[in-house]
């Protein structure tokens, strides 16, 4: 158990290792009487201390333990990993009390939120049996067990994994956990000690590391990564989840949270990909994520109260409170346009189909008003400047009209000219006199 753990986090104190593998028992006494049976068979020594804080309140001093180069090989046929995966003894962390190494192992352990079964006590002869401990409450739900986890995994932007170029990062942890839909979490966890400038680099490096290629055998170039880890069903990048451990207040920890964000912006915010890049009339469209890093961040507080499938949880780029699978999606990708794409595609189509509609309902109706002409017995319509109702149709009123304007003209005529024949006729009269 003891040699499982430090296999993994490296470094802990025994309360440490009793809340992330026996939570169940009520004091570390179990754990540091297995830690001093290694440390006899040197597979495990502490070589400092740390302080904390424990749940009475109250300041404690506490041993820290890690492995013997010997307790890394045994570890590793625990674990059944290869020694050169195993990572190192993380013995130089020890002298300054490893505040990093804790609060990643806090963080692994938050993640998991193991199980506290409670022990059975054991019956002394001629004592009564004692009472059953309460059984203590249940943790929220958590993901896995510490052997899906890896720490200080190198993750090299040049060069190989055991000699990686400088500039390459070392992920604080690395979660392998298929069943939760996670073949590849990476886990960053911020003391607040460096920089945000700096933090934000190391996103930078995680995009590096994922963009390169090697040639695998009988395919063509692969991103280096997937030789190590599974892909997800997801688009882009592995995730990356950055756990805020620093006792800061609220607004100062949102600031470095948004500080973070703009710094990164180039990383986690995907390309996007608009209707009017195509020619196209709406202002819909997409973001392409197969080239960005989903990143969600948290505070190591609220992972600890809600587990890792609780509502604690701000994807860059979505809103906060989000559980793990809701931020881990991608609800402007493609998917999301081709739904709303095919809805206004059946929009358009409802409203051809409307349109068709009322128009055959137009002609049937303007079909049923007709009547034939009384002059030529063509069929007529309403609203053909015909003579409504039943009356002649527009080519017979145009000739009837033309009709009577030629009458009308004929008529002008004649009794013109019958009014210039009684003038000459009266002058004819006046010369004969």
């Amino acid at each position: 158990m003891i040699l499982t753990a430090l296999g993994v986090v490296k470094v802990a104190t025994a309360a440490q290792l009793r809340r992330l593998m026996a939570p169940g028992h009520a004091t570390n006494q179990t754990i540091l009487n297995g830690a001093k049976d290694l440390a006899a068979h040197g597979l495990v020594v502490s070589l400092g201390s740390a302080k904390s804080v424990n749940a009475n309140g109250n300041r404690v001093t506490e041993k820290l333990w890690n492995l013997t180069p010997a307790g890394l090989e045994a570890a590793g046929v625990v674990l059944e990993r290869e020694v050169r995966d195993m990572g190192s003894t993380a013995k130089a962390s020890v002298a300054s009390g490893a505040p990093h190494a804790r609060k990643v192992t806090d963080t692994i352990t938050a993640f998991i939120q193991p199980d506290p079964v409670p022990t059975k006590p054991v019956v002394r002869k001629n004592q009564p049996a004692p009472l059953p401990a309460a059984a203590p409450p249940l943790p929220p739900p958590g993901i896995s067990t510490i052997d899906a986890w890896e720490t200080e995994v190198v993750l090299p932007v040049g060069g190989s994994f055991v000699n990686p170029v400088k500039g390459s990062l070392r992920a604080d942890a690395i979660l392998t956990a298929p069943e939760a839909g996670l073949p590849m979490l990476c886990v960053e966890v911020d003391n607040g000690t460096e920089d945000r400038p700096r933090l934000a680099a190391k996103l930078g490096k995680y995009v590096r590391f994922y963009q390169r290629t090697v040639h695998a055998p009988g395919r063509s170039e692969v991103p280096l990564w997937t030789t190590l880890y599974e892909k997800s069903d997801r688009e882009g990048y592995p995730p990356l989840a950055i756990v805020f451990t620093a006792h800061v207040g609220a607004k100062a920890m949102m600031n470095r949270m948004t500080a973070v964000r703009d710094l990164t912006r180039h990383c986690w915010r995907g390309e996007w990909n608009g209707d009017d890049m195509y020619g196209g009339t709406s202002k819909d469209g997409y973001r392409d994520h197969s080239r960005a890093l989903p990143v969600i961040v948290t505070t190591l507080a609220r992972l600890q109260q809600h587990g890792p499938l609780g509502p604690i949880w701000w994807r860059y780029g979505h809103s906060d409170g989000e559980t793990l699978h809701t931020a881990l999606d991608n609800p402007d990708d493609v998917r999301a346009y081709r739904v709303r794409d095919e809805e206004r595609r059946r929009t358009e189509e409802a409203e051809r189909e409307r349109e068709r509609l009322a128009y055959k309902e137009k002609r049937r109706r303007r079909e049923a008003a007709t009547w034939p002409c009384p002059t030529c017995g063509r069929k007529t319509y309403p609203d053909d400047g015909a003579e409504a109702p039943q009356g002649d149709c527009r080519v017979c009123l145009s000739i009837k009209e033309r009709e009577r304007r030629e009458a009308e003209e004929r008529a002008e005529q004649e009794a013109a000219a019958k009014q210039a024949a009684g003038f000459f006729g009266f002058l004819h009269g006046r010369k004969n006199e």
